[in-house]
């Protein structure tokens, strides 16, 4: 199957941090294919801004390295790659001074779309937006898209929100969370509002629990120190696993546009109970003979910060009340795994018998890797000798059932620049639902920082500390296994 490319209208998009890491990686790679894909108009240029002193070719150069690392390699043709790096240029900008900000403003171009990428660190988001204000680079229609960490607590965050708030308006702030861009994610809603066969049976009479797992094989290597000021609950929790909870939570909205998705969401956040420190557990990855530990890489042999979180949430409403939500997100785990599982009760009466075993239906959404959708259903197992009952999967993996290379689903960054370049917000995250997420983050973390509780040890590459599933045990549940 071949999905419908509708093109953009023609824009300027200036990425601050253009020789950054993001811009290196995801950025400019994805921009190219989206250009691969017919999506991208003749006219549209990019503008990378950054402290470097590179001139327009030494910032092609570095782009179309960028590409061929980290695109497919079938997608790296050299002409079209060359096609791609005509529409780039390159300005030094200082964004605490003034150098540079009048040359980025002779780039800019009247009449069309104008869109500012921050792919740089927090602290410099009000310097940025204040000098494309003042500089006249911007103006009322313009876009800027904001990277997290947006804050790393409730205060911060309402002070970045009104750094941005004194020179654009909330429409015109794009708070980019890349899971939201995720196929699996968009096709969530597309399963619960799209599909009559699920939506009666999405609440608490008939769901048991919800498990959100992130789970990285990484460690934190070279990001230590950065990641020992935030932990698994800032970096993870109050923004990726808060975004998919709420899709998994939220009421259908009225129609689907922005402020209608974003209203829904904000209600799940509001809606959290606040959670005791037995239904939290957190832990820290230990030392291999080959690799070294948490606090190792941290640099900190006293660190108390988690690289392991696992939380049990409940939502106060009349859809969910009495039914649990395990999240946990972790570094140095077995496999690299992303997964929502709605498990459900089961039958209220078995007329198999007990011999038949107990069985439950359950929809497990992928998001990596290999982005798909599981339902588990139950069925007689062939042969003779009675009824005899066996789970079997019901199984969709988006590269096979679309006809597509798995390497050529579009990237959640691909999708997100265009929505920009479009206008629409609905992916996006808007200024109160993040001071909502803090406002529910903050009082745990204090918590456990005035009991001083040190994060429990685990071994590497395993599935957490065991702690972890003691606290589903005790609910006569158990954790989903991490399985890449």
């Amino acid at each position: 199957m071949v999905s419908r490319v509708i093109p953009v209208d023609d824009f300027d998009l200036v990425i601050f941090g253009g020789t950054g890491d993001l811009a290196r990686r995801k950025i400019l790679p994805g921009l190219y294919r989206r250009f691969c894909a017919g999506q991208m108009p003749e006219t549209a240029r990019i503008i990378g801004a950054a402290r470097s002193e590179h001139d327009t070719e030494e910032f092609r150069r570095i782009v179309r390295e960028a590409i061929l690392e980290f695109s497919s390699k079938h997608s790296c043709d050299e002409a079209l790659i060359g096609d791609f790096l005509k529409r780039l240029d390159y300005v030094q900008v200082d964004a605490r001074g003034e150098e540079g900000w009048n040359a980025l403003k002779e780039m800019m171009r009247e009449d069309v779309i104008k869109a500012y990428y921050f792919s740089v660190a927090p602290s410099l988001f009000g310097d940025i937006a204040e000098r494309l204000m003042s500089h006249g680079i911007a103006d009322d229609k313009a876009r800027i898209v904001v990277e997290k960490p947006f804050g790393r607590d409730l205060a911060s965050a309402k002070a970045l929100n009104r750094d941005l708030a004194k020179h654009f308006d909330e429409t015109q702030i794009y708070r980019i969370d890349h899971y939201l861009g995720k196929e699996t994610v968009q096709n969530l809603m597309a399963v619960r509002f799209g599909n009559i066969l699920f939506e009666p049976l999405w609440n608490s009479q008939y769901v048991d629990h919800i498990q959100i797992t992130v789970a990285e094989t990484v460690g934190v290597g070279g990001r230590g120190e950065y990641y020992d000021r935030s932990g698994a609950m800032r970096d993870m929790v109050q923004n990726h696993l808060m975004q998919l909870l709420c899709l998994i939570a939220m009421e259908p909205p009225s129609r689907f546009d922005p402020d209608a998705v974003r209203d829904e969401k904000l209600k799940v956040i509001r809606a959290l109970e606040p959670i005791d420190h037995h239904h939290i557990v957190r832990g820290q990855y230990e030392a291999t003979d080959t690799e070294p530990s948490y606090r190792e890489d941290a640099g900190d042999p006293r660190s108390r910060t988690e690289s392991f979180i696992a939380l049990r949430c409940m939502i106060s409403n009349w859809r969910w009340a009495g039914t649990p939500f395990f999240l946990r997100t972790g570094k140095k785990l077995k496999a690299r795994n992303s997964e929502i599982a709605v498990v459900f009760k089961d039958a209220p009466h078995s007329i198999f018998g007990e011999e038949a075993g107990r069985h439950a239906n359950l929809l497990s959404i992928r998001l990596q890797p290999n982005e798909g959708m599981t339902l588990k259903v139950t069925i007689k197992e062939p042969g003779p000798g009675g009824m005899r009952l066996i789970d079997v999967p019901l199984d969709m993996s988006f590269a096979e059932a679309l006809g597509e290379d798995a390497e050529e689903i579009t990237d959640a960054y691909e999708r997100l620049i265009m929505d920009v370049i479009r206008g629409n917000q609905t992916l996006f995250m808007r200024g109160d639902e993040v001071e909502a997420a803090w406002a529910w983050t903050d009082p745990l973390i204090e918590s456990w920082e005035a009991r001083g509780d040190v994060p429990k040890p685990y071994e590497a590459y395993s599935s957490g500390p065991e702690e972890a599933a003691i606290m589903l045990h005790r609910e006569g549940r158990r954790w989903r296994e991490i399985k890449g």
